[in-house]
């Protein structure tokens, strides 16, 4: 059975984490303490983005697709966003420090950059969706009686 996904409300729980994850990097605290869970929590978020990218590619006939792609692009965006700033957080107790965590933050970047080009490549831009139009022209004069 195919079930409904909501886009959104799966969306805004991945940023509440990421949001986690940013404040955690702005604290004064022994980030050791934290990096097992952190780090996690990263694949995590990519596993879950993974997911939705595939949910929305399979499913051509979703009601919302413009703004379902809009949503999974922004949370893409967030998380780049968020890999940037563990790799430009200059602190000694930095999670960009070891080799372990640059080699996942690279690769987890690499995969969003893929997930960000298929929703892109997979949403035809408006002008090229414009079809004929529904009614002509002689319809419609049809139905408005002025023909």
């Amino acid at each position: 059975m195919n079930k409904h996904i909501n886009f959104e409300d799966i969306i805004y729980i991945l940023n509440v984490r990421m949001r986690m994850i940013k404040d955690l990097l702005h604290l004064d605290i022994d980030l050791d303490l934290f990096y097992s869970q952190t780090t996690g929590d990263l694949e995590f978020i990519n596993s879950i983005m993974d997911a939705l990218i595939e949910k929305f590619m399979n499913n051509q006939k979703l009601l919302d697709r413009e703004t379902d792609a809009e949503c999974i692009l922004d949370a893409e965006w967030q998380f780049s966003q968020l890999l940037n700033e563990i790799c430009n957080n200059t602190s000694q107790h930095s999670f960009s420090n070891s080799p372990e965590t640059q080699t996942l933050i690279a690769m987890l970047k690499k995969e969003s950059i893929n997930r960000k080009k298929q929703i892109e490549e997979s949403c035809t831009p408006v002008e090229n969706s414009m079809a004929e139009p529904v009614v002509t022209y002689t319809e419609l004069n049809g139905l408005l009686g002025s023909a």
